[in-house]
């Protein structure tokens, strides 16, 4: 049985997992409330609040330390004081019981989560179901990482398109900040775009935002033009019309951030038709109008749209045990301890 850790930013997460039946047990212990007065998590206190958080979650194991017979946590990237508060977990458990240690990669972890799925409908044949999807195109898209991959046939990830400064996620939650709506931004920002859109679908364009890349054929992402246009558009405005429209230039900048991410999944598309499967990964993988994006870009390329639960959308430990199990290619065993058994074996 392997244990996994994650513990990249503010989440405290634990995971049992086993490649007979998959994920035995998660838990998810998040920081939000810690953070929300501050307007952004807060490095030193993100550390805090995992040093008392993850004592406590391992008493909620649901079997005796004993059973577990290997660790895998989170390696980065991520905050280096959060991640070293996993790792030192970690070495605990492992130098205590003897047990092998494996390190796994936080945005690896969210590349393979879409596959999880696919473990949990017939753990038996997962193998024959998962190589049938490749090559896969995968979207990361999260707070910090905006990613373009594809993982070929020989289960090897490679970056196609990454974002050049600011990632999608941050543009959410700092053109949240600037209409005033609390943190965290994105996903309430969602909400009240969901209010323009439901009295007049044309609102969701009624201000123009810049497409990045629009013009170029180049793969690559930038969300820090799209921002500093929301701050002009913000300043050429009174405060009380910047009130009256705040659901439209929500609802507006939402739309130009999924215009700009799902333009270069259709022209990775376009470059290379042998993909079997598109994914879609990170925490803003649970926008809703993202993941409608996402599936009408399948449906209309004729392949098989992948999305992690939102539940592991996510920061969770559950990905993490999951990739440190099936992407055999992207573990490191950590120095220090004895190799043991690859966690695929």
């Amino acid at each position: 049985m392997l244990l996994a850790i994650e513990s990249s930013c503010d989440e405290s997460a634990l995971a049992l997992f086993t490649p007979e039946e998959g994920i035995l047990w998660e838990s998810v212990y998040s920081q939000i409330a810690t953070h929300a007065r501050h307007g952004g998590v807060v490095p030193e206190l993100a550390v805090r609040e995992h040093l008392r958080k993850f004592p406590e979650l391992m008493t909620d194991l649901p079997v005796p330390i004993g059973e577990i017979s290997r660790v895998a946590v989170t390696i980065g990237p991520g905050l280096a004081g959060s991640l070293a508060m996993g790792m030192s977990l970690a070495k605990a458990i492992a130098l205590e019981k003897g047990l092998p240690l494996y390190g796994v990669n936080h945005l690896r972890a969210h590349a393979w989560s879409v596959f999880m799925k696919l473990h949990k409908e017939n753990p038996a044949e997962f193998k024959e179901n998962y190589e049938k999807r490749l090559p896969h195109l995968g979207m990361l898209v999260s707070g910090g990482n905006t990613l373009l991959y594809e993982i070929g046939t020989d289960g090897i990830l490679k970056l196609l398109a990454r974002t050049q400064d600011d990632a999608a996620g941050e543009a959410l939650d700092k053109a949240a900040k600037m209409l005033g709506i609390p943190y965290p931004g994105a996903p309430l920002m969602e909400k009240l775009a969901r209010e323009a859109n439901s009295q007049n679908e044309k609102e969701v364009k009624k201000y123009d935002f810049p497409i990045p890349f629009k013009e170029l054929p180049d793969l690559a992402f930038s969300f820090s033009g799209l921002k500093t246009s929301m701050r002009y558009k913000l300043q050429a405005m009174s405060a009380e019309e910047v009130e009256r429209e705040k659901a439209n230039l929500a609802a507006s900048f939402q739309n130009a951030v999924i215009e700009a991410l799902t333009l270069m999944v259709k022209r990775a598309l376009r470059r290379n038709g042998a993909y079997k499967s598109i994914g879609l990964c990170g925490g803003v993988a649970q926008n809703g109008l993202l993941r409608t994006a996402m599936n009408d870009i399948a449906r209309e390329s004729e392949v098989e749209l992948l999305t992690a639960e939102p539940r592991h959308c996510g920061d969770n430990a559950a990905m993490v045990a999951f990739a440190a199990w099936a992407d055999p290619k992207g573990i490191k065993e950590v120095k220090g301890f004895e190799p043991g058994l690859r966690i695929n074996e």
